[in-house]
C-alpha cells in the first residue's frame, strides 16, 4: 500500500518545503531554505584567511539558488571589468618597456579576467530547471568551469615561464622602468580587489570555482609586486632582474595551481567537509524517534548541498509515524547543515530478535 501527496509547511525562519513521498521507506524533499547569520573574526582570524584563503564549507550564511547564482553571476562580470581595465593598462606599459616579467603579469591578469566567461555559462545553466534527462539538473556546470580554470592556469604559467627562459637566455634591458613600477602597483590593486570580492561570495554561495579563481586572482596581486623588484633591479642596470622576476612569477602560479587544483578535484570527486557529516549526524540523533544513523551521504551539485540519509525507527509505528519521524529528520538536517537544499530521507526499522534482514533481497544487487 503506497500513497503519494505534496504538503509545504511555511515557517517563520523563511524556510519552505515542498515534499514528495513514496512508500515509507524513502522520503524525499526538496526545499528552499535561507539563514542568513552575522559573525565576526579577530584579527588574528582575518590576517589567517588572507594568507591562507580557502573555502569554508561550513560557513553559517546560505542563500537561496536563485540569489547565489544571481551573486555569482555579479561577481563574476564586475571582476571581469575590473581585470580587463587593469590588463589592457598593464599591456600598453609592456608593449613601450619590454618587460617580460610585467609581459607575465599582464597574461596571467588577462587569462583570470577570462575565466569570467566559463563560470558565467556555468552559473546560468545552474539556474535551469532539471529535466527528465538531466534530473540533478545543471549545477555541474560549475566543476566543469572550475576545470576549465585551471587548465587556464596551467597555461598561463607555462607561458610566463617560457618567456622569462627566453630574456633569461637572451637579456635585453627594460625602457620606461618608472612606468613598469606603475603598472605593476595598478596590477597589485585591481588583482586584491577583485580576490576579496570572488572570494567573499565564493565562499558565502558555496561555489568553489569562484573560490578558486579568487585565489587565482589574489596570487595574481603578488605576482604584480614582483614585478617591482624586477623593475627595481633594472633601474640598478641588473638586466636578469626582469627575467628572474619573470620565472618568480612562474613559481608563484604553479603554487595557486595546486591549491586550485585540489580544491576542483576535491569538489568533482564529491568530497565534504568531515566536519558538515558530524554535523549532520548530531543533528539527526537529537531527533524525537530516531534510533540510529545508518548511511549518510552528502555531495555538492554546484553550490548546493544535497543530502541522502537513512535513520533508524521503531519498527511498531506506523506508516504516518514513520513519516512524521523522517519530515522531522530532514528538517533538523535544513537547520545544521549549510547550503543543504534536498534530502532523501529513509526510514528503516530497529531489528527485532529472529527478525531477517528486510534489505536481504538486494545483498545480490550491491557489488562487492
Amino acid at each position: 500500500m503506497s500513497d503519494r501527496h505534496e504538503h509545504s509547511h511555511p515557517h517563520d525562519h523563511e524556510h519552505e518545503q515542498d515534499h514528495g513521498h513514496g512508500d515509507g521507506h524513502g522520503l524525499r524533499h526538496d526545499q528552499g531554505h535561507r539563514h542568513d547569520q552575522g559573525h565576526r573574526h579577530g584579527l588574528r582570524h582575518r590576517v589567517g584567511h588572507l594568507l591562507t584563503p580557502h573555502s569554508h564549507e561550513t560557513a553559517d550564511k546560505v542563500d537561496s539558488a536563485l540569489e547565489s547564482s544571481a551573486r555569482g553571476m555579479r561577481a563574476l562580470w564586475v571582476s571581469l571589468g575590473v581585470l580587463g581595465v587593469t590588463a589592457l593598462a598593464q599591456a600598453v606599459v609592456v608593449a613601450v618597456s619590454g618587460s617580460v616579467a610585467l609581459l607575465g603579469d599582464t597574461v596571467h591578469n588577462t587569462a583570470d579576467a577570462l575565466t569570467a566567461v566559463p563560470l558565467g555559462i556555468a552559473f546560468m545553466l545552474g539556474r535551469r530547471a532539471a529535466t527528465r534527462r538531466f534530473t540533478y539538473g545543471y549545477g555541474r556546470a560549475e566543476d566543469l568551469a572550475g576545470l576549465v580554470i585551471v587548465l587556464t592556469i596551467a597555461a598561463s604559467a607555462a607561458f610566463a615561464g617560457w618567456t622569462a627562459v627566453d630574456r633569461l637566455l637572451d637579456p635585453r634591458p627594460v625602457a620606461h622602468v618608472p612606468a613598469v613600477a606603475v603598472a605593476a602597483l595598478v596590477g597589485f590593486a585591481g588583482n586584491e580587489w577583485v580576490a576579496r570580492y570572488r572570494i567573499r561570495v565564493g565562499r558565502s554561495i558555496g561555489s568553489a570555482a569562484l573560490v578558486a579563481d579568487g585565489l587565482h586572482a589574489r596570487t595574481d596581486g603578488f605576482t604584480s609586486l614582483a614585478v617591482l623588484l624586477g623593475a627595481g633591479g633594472s633601474a640598478l642596470g641588473w638586466q636578469l632582474a626582469d627575467p628572474i622576476v619573470g620565472l618568480a612569477i612562474t613559481a608563484a602560479i604553479v603554487l595557486v595551481l595546486r591549491d586550485a587544483a585540489r580544491e576542483v578535484f576535491r569538489r568533482v570527486m564529491d568530497a565534504v567537509d568531515p566536519a558538515l557529516v558530524d554535523r549532520a549526524e548530531r543533528a539527526l540523533t537529537e531527533v524525537p524517534g530516531v534510533r540510529g544513523v545508518g548511511e549518510l551521504r552528502l555531495r555538492w551539485i554546484g553550490h548546493r548541498l544535497r543530502a541522502e540519509v537513512a535513520v533508524v525507527v521503531d519498527g511498531d509505528v506506523t506508516v504516518r509515524e514513520a513519516h512524521r519521524i523522517a519530515v522531522d529528520a530532514e528538517h533538523a538536517l535544513l537547520h545544521a547543515v549549510p547550503r543543504l537544499t534536498a534530502a532523501l530521507v529513509h526510514a528503516d526499522p530497529e531489528p527485532a530478535p529472529g527478525e531477517s534482514d528486510p534489505h536481504l533481497p538486494l545483498a545480490h544487487h550491491i557489488a562487492a
